[in-house]
């Protein structure tokens, strides 16, 4: 199992190399690179968008005089990042959508309708209540340990650890 070593805010923009400030509004970034997630912070003036191939971004805040915190989970952005892995094969990815999977089931924001056999492998049909659009992810067969490392992972790279 691929283990990504991703922190939770660097406290620095990307683009410029200043640090934010406490008090200060920012944008972070998830991106793909080099088949590991990546997570980059920018700060709001130096924010023209997501960079090119960004699996999800979100706007935060980082508290005046607080050790970081555990943002909230924001639904929206665990269901894009769900839809932007779709068709990966990389069996990295296909974790890290499985798992992304679990938790908008656990959420509600995706109901598991029924799985078939694909392959060897076991396909969750999908659907999202408010959409009505149907969705597939391929179970990887993790173990509990991979499992658990995968969406500690994905709590991570969303800086919700």
């Amino acid at each position: 199992m691929t283990d990504y070593q991703i922190q939770a805010s660097s406290r620095r923009c990307a683009s410029t190399g200043r640090e934010i400030r406490p008090g200060e509004a920012y944008y972070s970034v998830l991106l793909e690179e080099g088949g590991t997630f990546t997570r980059r912070d920018y700060s709001e003036s130096a924010w023209a968008g997501p960079p090119a191939g960004a699996l999800g971004f979100w706007r935060t805040r980082l508290q005046p005089g607080q050790a970081p915190r555990r943002l909230p989970i924001d639904d929206e952005l665990l269901l894009e990042c769900f839809r932007r892995l779709e068709g990966e094969h990389e069996p990295g990815k296909l974790g890290f959508r499985y798992v992304l999977a679990l938790l908008l089931v656990r959420r509600r924001r995706l109901r598991l309708e029924d799985s078939r056999r694909e392959g060897g492998q076991e396909v969750l049909l999908l659907r999202c209540p408010r959409t009505g659009d149907r969705l597939e992810a391929v179970d990887p067969g993790l173990s509990d340990d991979e499992l658990e490392a995968v969406q500690e992972d994905v709590f991570r790279v969303l800086g919700w650890e």
